[in-house]
């Protein structure tokens, strides 16, 4: 049986043990070189936990810590700005985003008001990780936590108020309120997390009712249109009046003064006059005499003068001009 079959002569290299072990120890090395070193990107901060216990926090860049799971890194995007949505799925983002709708979006979204109205609220937070540390390790499943912590508030703030305000005129301060809310849980449940901004992004009554909640929706829209064109005429005519009657007053005020003024010169000069009267009255009476016809002369187009010499006879020269003696 032994002649049958071909007899093998198979030569291994004759490889030095010496060898063997230097590969060993480069594979060694290049094993705890790859699982020592770590890059962090600037929009990164990274957790070092040693057999599981948070020991340091490393910067962006390249760093080194211990092998061979000694040391395990977590990185936590604390620069980048996240997104979460409820009633909604981005399907496929890009100039045209796809979106879609499924079973735990529903449920989300389907809410009671507080008059006893249901609306299908859809928003959008927008958060970042302010605390690697509490965002890691004071939570267990952070994310999720914070996920139920939205619903929680929507609600709720939802419930406060009416179906009209959730729909129309309250949806940004509803918003607002919410997202005020929603800080002060984070920050009570010391979650790690900044709320940067919490966006109603639809609000609808559901489809069986919308076309009625449509007609309601339009009717408040003209009626905030007219009372803001109300206060825009407002706006311009009372301005106006003001302006009027302020005009109107300064100038009684200013004619007031002038008769006051012109009331006190007259009393002075007049007492001036009359002074000078009681000191010589008859040269005072000539000069207010001459005074007086020089005044009222000017004003006369024609002059008829009369000579007391000619007895009843009217010189009737130059009736066009001036008559002289």
């Amino acid at each position: 049986m032994k002649d049958d079959f071909p007899s093998l002569d198979i030569k291994l290299p004759n490889i030095k043990p010496g060898v063997i072990k230097l590969v060993v120890v480069a594979v060694f090395i290049l094993i705890l070189l790859a699982s020592s070193i770590y890059q962090i990107s600037p929009e990164e901060i990274g957790a070092i936990l040693r057999f599981g216990k948070f020991v340091r926090a490393t910067d962006p860049g390249l760093h080194i810590k211990l092998p061979l799971g000694i040391e395990k890194l977590i990185k936590v995007p604390v620069q980048r700005q996240l997104k979460m949505e409820f009633g909604f799925r981005t399907a496929r983002p890009g100039i045209r985003t796809e979106y879609r709708v499924t079973t735990e979006s529903i449920r989300e979204s389907v809410m009671l008001t507080g008059d006893l109205n249901v609306a299908v609220v859809e928003w959008i937070v927008q958060y970042k990780i302010k605390d690697p540390y509490k965002y890691l390790f004071k939570i267990r499943d952070a994310e999720s936590t914070f996920r139920y912590m939205n619903e929680a508030v929507v609600r709720r703030v939802v419930g406060d108020n009416s179906v009209d305000e959730v729909i129309t005129i309250g949806r940004a301060r509803i918003a607002m309120e919410a997202q005020e809310e929603l800080q002060r849980l984070c920050d009570l449940y010391e979650i790690g997390i900044e709320v940067n901004q919490l966006i109603f992004q639809d609000v609808n009554p559901p489809d069986q009712v919308k076309p009625s909640f449509n007609e309601v929706n339009e009717s408040l829209q003209e009626k905030e249109r007219k009372i803001n064109e109300a206060w825009s005429e407002y706006n311009e005519l009372i301005p106006r009046s003001r302006g009027e009657a302020q005009q109107m007053i300064s100038a009684a005020e200013g004619y007031a003064m002038e008769r006051v003024n012109n009331a006190k010169g007259d009393a002075n000069r007049f007492i001036s006059i009359y002074r000078e009267y009681a000191r010589a009255p008859l040269v005072t009476r000539k000069r207010l005499y001459l005074e007086t016809i020089n005044v009222i002369l000017p004003k006369i187009g024609k002059k008829i003068i009369f000579d007391e010499k000619q007895k009843n006879i009217l010189p009737l020269l130059n009736l066009g001009g001036e008559v002289k003696k």
